[in-house]
């Protein structure tokens, strides 16, 4: 199966750098124009199925790409984001105001098993994304699907594909709007392009 992820556009939590996760965010102005070069994009690839985290910033992206194809936008529950809990919609000065040392306890190596205050591990977050990937690879075969998702679960992904450890997931960037693609095959599987944001360039 060749995997096409999906970050969402724009919302405006990333234009102000909030912390952003389940809250259920429309895309901004500048979101719907990145959607639509997404869709634009991903016009000309042979996608047989579009998959899409329930977030409205998700859905609203992969229904942009699927207006190029004559397909149905299919929700799966385990491509939402992290549910970070009480640090959701947290400028970064407040979560380390709210909860010192936090971060940087998190971003360490235990990290990816410590809990957000009142939501979830990254650890279970790389689980479920997995597992939901590797069903569309055993129900697709040898076609071409895109996943449009959220940043910890594309870079939990990404470490995984990569064989890094989860810990070290903050060496890997995901822009808003970008493509990563990833062949999967029986017994390996190979990053093919990483963060493509070329398709938001121009006018």
């Amino acid at each position: 199966m060749l995997l096409y992820l999906v970050r969402h556009g724009e919302t405006e939590s990333n234009r102000l750098g909030l912390a952003l996760g389940r809250s259920d965010v429309p895309l901004n102005e500048q979101g719907v124009l990145q959607a639509e070069r997404l869709a634009g994009a991903l016009g000309g690839q042979p996608l047989t199925a579009v998959y899409s985290s329930p977030l409205r910033r998700t859905l609203e992206t992969a229904r942009a790409v699927v207006a190029r194809h004559d397909l149905e936008v299919t929700v799966e529950e385990r491509l939402i984001e992290m549910d970070i809990g009480e640090l959701d919609g947290l400028t970064f000065a407040e979560v380390r105001e709210r909860h010192p040392g936090l971060l940087e306890e998190w971003m360490s190596g235990p990290g990816p098993k410590m809990p957000m205050p009142g939501g979830e591990r990254l650890v279970d977050v790389q689980e479920r994304a997995w597992w939901a990937i590797t069903e569309m690879a055993d129900r697709h075969g040898d076609e071409a699907v895109a996943a449009v998702t959220h940043n910890f679960v594309i870079l939990s992904l990404l470490t995984k594909v990569l064989g890094m450890e989860l810990s070290q997931f903050r060496r890997v960037r995901h822009a808003v709007a970008a493509i990563s693609v990833v062949d999967i095959a029986p017994g390996r599987t190979l990053l093919v392009r990483m963060n493509d944001t070329c398709h938001l360039d121009g006018g």
